[in-house]
């Protein structure tokens, strides 16, 4: 059994691994579909050599509904991307990350419908602050032209899409080791990728080293440690608490971008960002046993 304190770390690691996406695909010098179709395919490539073979034998093992579910958790991954990373060239980094991190909200709504699974209060409360945490740190920045509200519409697609890919992942985490799991997902999110880039005619090869080197740091730091390790935490952990701790996304890619672009966050991040995590701590605190000795 793994221990309380090892998940708990393992939550804070990825969710500071993912943090960096928005900010090196800012850096970049290609679109929205490149950026996501390398980040999965350099990331399914990596994983390919420790995790070809044991897949092929664990697909074999799976039947045809399983098998489905797995294609499909790598489709959805890859609409998210897709959608998510394209609603980054609309609106602010703030708005996508903050539009995009309400997936919790879904899940929670798909664990009741597929599931049955009711969340406890705590994680209804704490939910419910990380949210509202989330509108206040938008709040200075919502605007209502028609290019900030494609940008959000697509990063709250991005934010379903994550969220039926985390249900899927629970439902298959507990037949498969997490490795035999994220590699033909990745594999699948960035077939879907391509497929789309290459209707819409993107530019997949023509770009500068610098730009090869953050492909290859979208693979490795919020693709490869990031989701990755969520993918191994839904094994032992309730999907709508992990996507719940992705609320602290933001956070990440705030202090981040005060690093790397100099945006000093106003009062309304602060107070938000705190609000942020405490609902995120309300949802993490499991109620203490009682004693065999008390009533």
């Amino acid at each position: 059994m793994v221990r309380q304190g090892t998940l708990y770390l393992t939550l804070f690691v990825a969710t500071f691994a993912v943090s960096w996406a928005a900010i090196i695909i800012k850096f970049t010098d290609a679109g929205p579909i490149p950026n996501a179709f390398y980040r999965m395919a350099l990331a399914a490539f990596i994983l390919a050599i420790p995790s070809a073979a044991k897949t092929v034998r664990t697909w074999r093992g799976l039947n045809r509904r399983q098998r489905t579910l797995l294609l499909l958790s790598g489709f959805f991954l890859g609409l998210h991307f897709i959608t998510w990373v394209s609603s980054l060239f609309y609106t602010t980094i703030s708005n996508s990350i903050i539009l995009v991190s309400t997936n919790p909200v879904f899940v929670m709504i798909m664990e009741r419908l597929f599931f049955k699974q009711k969340a406890p209060v705590r994680s209804v409360i704490g939910m419910s602050t990380a949210i509202a945490g989330m509108i206040v740190i938008a709040g200075g920045d919502i605007n209502l032209g028609r290019e900030y509200i494609i940008g959000d519409i697509l990063a709250v697609i991005g934010a379903v899409c994550v969220a039926i890919y985390l249900i899927i992942g629970r439902s298959l985490r507990s037949l498969v080791d997490n490795l035999s799991y994220t590699f033909p997902v990745y594999a699948t999110a960035a077939g879907t990728i391509l497929i789309c880039g290459l209707f819409n005619g993107d530019n997949l090869t023509d770009y500068p080293s610098k730009t090869w080197l953050l492909f290859l740091l979208l693979a490795l730091v919020p693709t490869l440690m990031g989701h990755s390790l969520y993918n191994w935490l839904l094994k032992f952990l309730p999907a709508h608490l992990v996507a719940t701790t992705v609320l602290g996304e933001p956070i990440g890619a705030t202090v981040l971008a005060i690093v790397f672009f100099q945006e000093i966050p106003g009062w309304a991040t602060v107070i938000g960002g705190v609000m942020i995590l405490s609902g995120i701590f309300v949802v993490m605190k499991r109620p203490k046993s009682r004693s065999p000795g008390r009533q």
